[in-house]
């Protein structure tokens, strides 16, 4: 179903994918938007490697939420700029697309715990977190997205 990769030699392997997963803190999820037109978001996310899923958290309402009911496909992407040689002027990007399925989180403790371990990702201030959270959660929607498959790659811009 989905597509092996063209360039095999420039894959990277499961580890190195989960890797870059938890070291990022954000990527971009693109969804089937309005008129069928590609949605890509820019959005936080953390990467519960055990359950192979994606955590993100929103609005209720808006583009999103409105893709989202009418397609519950979706992918994300997450790029890792890489290093650089000294006396080379390219980088090494890496990058991570995940094709999967995307479900709202109804269950409020479990959209807390999503919220707070988002939270923690930026800060260590738990005082403030409680205090985001607790202003936020009854606006927040939660979501869950499934991998169903996942692909990384290492270029040389070179």
């Amino acid at each position: 179903m989905f597509r092996t990769m063209r360039r095999f030699k420039q894959e990277l392997s499961n580890d190195e994918c989960k890797k870059i997963l938890k070291a990022q803190v954000r990527g971009v999820l693109s969804l089937i938007g309005d008129d069928g037109y590609p949605y890509g978001i820019p959005i936080n996310y953390y990467y519960d490697e055990n359950e192979n899923v994606f955590y993100f958290h929103g609005a209720k309402e808006g583009h999103k939420i409105d893709s989202i009911k009418k397609c519950e496909k979706a992918s994300f992407t997450v790029v890792m700029l890489g290093d650089k040689k000294d006396g080379e002027w390219w980088f090494r990007p890496q990058s991570v697309i995940s094709f999967g399925k995307i479900s709202f989180i109804t269950d409020l403790v479990k959209c807390e715990e999503v919220c707070r371990t988002l939270a923690s990702r930026f800060s260590n201030d738990e005082e403030y977190i409680d205090e985001e959270i607790k202003g936020a959660i009854q606006r927040v929607m939660c979501l869950k997205f499934t991998v169903e498959h996942m692909a990384g790659k290492s270029v040389q811009e070179k």
